[in-house]
């Protein structure tokens, strides 16, 4: 249980190290996506083949997963976008709105109730993104492109619950990012011709980094996290992540000294964000108890037995 729970705060970090790498590689958006996607790929099909954890998937399956692939692509592509227009911590900020689309646009998807509380706490995130895109105008293109990323995403995330069940997760992300890396093939010509670059292969400290973003926060961070789902509970895990854009933003700070850069603003609009954070976690955590507490009472024999 220890080791599943450092394994999962590891994924975590990994995760929210992305946007470090993200300013750290020259390559522009596009490309940096398109590497990443390669490296994960290529590394997901003989790693998962070897070790026999693909399973076979009808064509009808691999169509859809690679159209999600194509938007996680998109997601990605954006998201690196609002780091490089903005700063990591926009960026990361602009993530902490996935909850909230997902709670808006799933039940439109898919007709299923609306969780109004996520709904709200949403709301508070979306406030706190305007009070930083309002004071600090600098940052508008690329909070406007994370705002896109953290659309994006939500729908990855609503998508990909129709699959979760019946197929499993090696195959599921091994054949999203391998249809996201031909979908986004087919994409690069007419995003280059837009963003034009010279800058097109890797110099050595990029290629350094872009194998961390591949292996260590793709391939590793999600070994690690399939595990931490196998040895915990899915609310232990869902609460981890939520500190995602939290370890992001620290290093951040630590790393490139965005503190010092970033007006008083953005700071009331995080403290925004992050208050609808630890109430979310409350309610996640009074839900929990509730659970555990019903089961319990339904362990306990009734007298008449």
């Amino acid at each position: 249980m220890k080791k599943a729970f450092v394994q999962l705060h590891i994924a975590v970090f990994l995760a929210g190290f992305t946007g470090i790498l993200g300013k750290l590689i020259d390559l522009n958006e596009g490309l940096l996506v398109w590497y990443r996607l390669f490296i994960a790929s290529v590394t997901m099909w003989i790693l998962f083949f070897f070790t026999k954890k693909l399973q076979r998937i009808s064509l009808k399956d691999i169509l859809k997963l690679a159209g999600i692939g194509f938007l996680a692509a998109l997601h990605w592509v954006t998201f690196y976008g609002s780091i490089k227009y903005a700063n990591v911590s926009v960026g990361l900020v602009c993530f902490s709105s996935v909850g909230f689309f997902t709670a808006l646009l799933e039940p439109l998807l898919f007709r299923t109730r609306i969780k109004w509380i996520e709904v709200l706490l949403g709301l508070m995130v979306i406030a706190g993104i305007y009070i930083i895109f309002s004071f600090d105008p600098q940052y508008k293109t690329g909070i406007i492109l994370g705002v896109v990323s953290a659309v994006l995403i939500a729908i990855v995330i609503i998508l990909l619950k129709r699959f979760v069940n019946r197929i499993n997760p090696e195959t599921l992300l091994t054949y999203q990012l391998s249809g996201g890396l031909v979908a986004l093939s087919a994409f690069m010509p007419f995003y280059m011709q837009q963003f034009p670059t010279n800058y097109i292969f890797p110099n050595l400290d990029d290629w350094m980094w872009l194998l961390v973003l591949g292996w260590l926060c793709s391939v590793i961070a999600f070994q690690f996290s399939v595990y931490s789902l196998k040895k915990l509970s899915a609310f232990t895990v869902n609460l981890t992540f939520n500190l995602e854009p939290v370890y992001g933003i620290i290093l951040a700070f630590i790393v490139y000294k965005e503190n010092q850069l970033l007006s008083k603003w953005f700071f009331v609009g995080f403290a925004i964000i992050a208050l609808s954070l630890v109430i979310h976690v409350f309610i996640l955590w009074k839900e929990e108890r509730k659970r555990t507490a019903y089961a319990i009472i339904d362990s306990i024999p009734s007298k008449n037995n």
